[in-house]
């Protein structure tokens, strides 16, 4: 595929050998699965049991995506991050949004913007860098699959969203989440840790809003279902994203961890 432009600018920036870079190849297995998508409604994860991502192990959908009974999507993905560390995870959230380009090289094919419309919190040292993401909004550029689109990132605190506090503190990992009453789509970043690095499980719930703290259906006719197309185009443009993170992140954070502006 071709690179999204840049500018000559962008170009002279310490980031252009991350984007000229090869990505990072999807694994075999998941080219396999994605080919023979293994999720089923009785295996998907419902929004409501959200807190069963706490559980140890696996739950049953781990990876695909599929049509609920109530007309919902779902898309699921799970990827093993060998050598990536809570911390840099938060950290990358909180910086990329600061600069076009370093949302550009998480994905040179598919990701053409991304500005945070609240800079002077991403910058403010007095906060962790997961208050420096919480209650953000990103605007973005992207194409995961059907043309270049624009939309709004929302990104909250797990909490409001429905998630345990009790299970929050004693959660040794990070939560990327974002979902409102105006976006019919719950995003879902579950990372935590493991022997060799951490291992991220997506979920991506469409049809569903949040609201009072809460993920709950939004109510749209079945004439206007959102197409099964939208949901395999996600997972995918997901796997690819998160493959290539997971091989350029703990080298940029080693570089540049110490440049939040």
């Amino acid at each position: 595929m071709n690179r999204v432009p840049i500018s000559e600018e962008e170009r002279m920036s310490p980031y252009y050998k991350y984007f000229i870079r090869d990505m990072a190849p999807i694994p075999k297995e998941k080219l396999e699965m994605l080919k023979n998508n293994p999720l089923t409604p009785e295996t998907a994860l419902n929004p409501e049991n959200i807190n069963n991502l706490f559980k140890d192990g696996y739950l049953p959908g781990e990876f695909g995506w599929t049509r609920m009974k109530d007309g919902t999507l779902t898309a699921a993905n799970i990827t093993n991050m060998p050598g990536v560390t809570v911390e840099m995870f938060d950290w990358f959230f909180a910086w990329h949004g600061l600069e076009p380009m370093r949302y550009k090289i998480w994905d040179p094919e598919e990701h053409y913007y991304c500005l945070t419309q609240h800079p002077e919190k991403a910058k403010n040292s007095k906060l962790s860098m997961k208050e420096r993401y919480w209650d953000t909004i990103h605007d973005v550029i992207e194409d995961i699959g059907s043309g270049k689109e624009k939309i709004e990132i929302n990104f909250g605190n797990p909490k409001d969203i429905g998630f345990d506090e009790t299970e929050l503190k004693k959660f040794k990992g990070t939560i990327i989440c974002g979902g409102n009453e105006k976006n019919p789509v719950i995003m879902l970043h579950f990372l935590r840790p493991t022997e060799n690095g951490c291992e991220l499980r997506t979920r991506f719930w469409m049809g569903y809003c949040v609201k009072d703290g809460k993920p709950q259906k939004t109510m749209f006719p079945p004439a206007k279902l959102i197409p099964e197309s939208v949901a395999m185009k996600l997972l995918e443009h997901n796997v690819k994203e998160y493959t290539n993170l997971r091989a350029i992140l703990p080298e940029l954070y080693e570089e540049f961890k110490d440049e939040m502006k």
